[in-house]
């Protein structure tokens, strides 16, 4: 039986230096829109929902932990497949009114390190 390794996750290149020079293109977020320093790949379904070959959408990692973090993969799956769906949900609104006005640098992962 062939063993499947899971696919490595798909990074934006980052920056020799931040803020990026002038004319020196950056990686934008998805959801909030904007110029960040690295990118990780969301599925817009699911992979445990049935959405392994379907669309994707490069987010910051703020972003894409507080899609997570406030909508469960069911209701990702049936109601927020698209990125516009997702700038509409509500539960997201109060945390994209905030991060909107956050400096990409300021901001760290909420996950522990460990």
């Amino acid at each position: 039986m062939p063993r499947f390794l899971p696919m490595p996750r798909r990074r934006a290149s980052l920056p020799a230096s931040w803020p990026p020079a002038s004319g020196a293109p950056s990686p934008r977020c998805g959801l909030c829109e904007r110029a960040v320093q690295a990118t990780s790949r969301h599925h817009l379904v699911p992979r445990e929902e049935g959405g392994r070959h379907g669309p994707t959408v490069d987010l910051c990692q703020p972003c894409h932990s507080s899609v997570h973090r406030f909508l469960s993969n069911r209701a990702l799956a049936r109601e927020y497949a698209t990125v516009e769906a997702l700038r509409a949900a509500e539960e997201l609104q109060t945390y994209l009114r905030w991060v909107k006005k956050q400096r990409v640098e300021r901001i760290t992962n909420r996950r522990g390190r460990t």
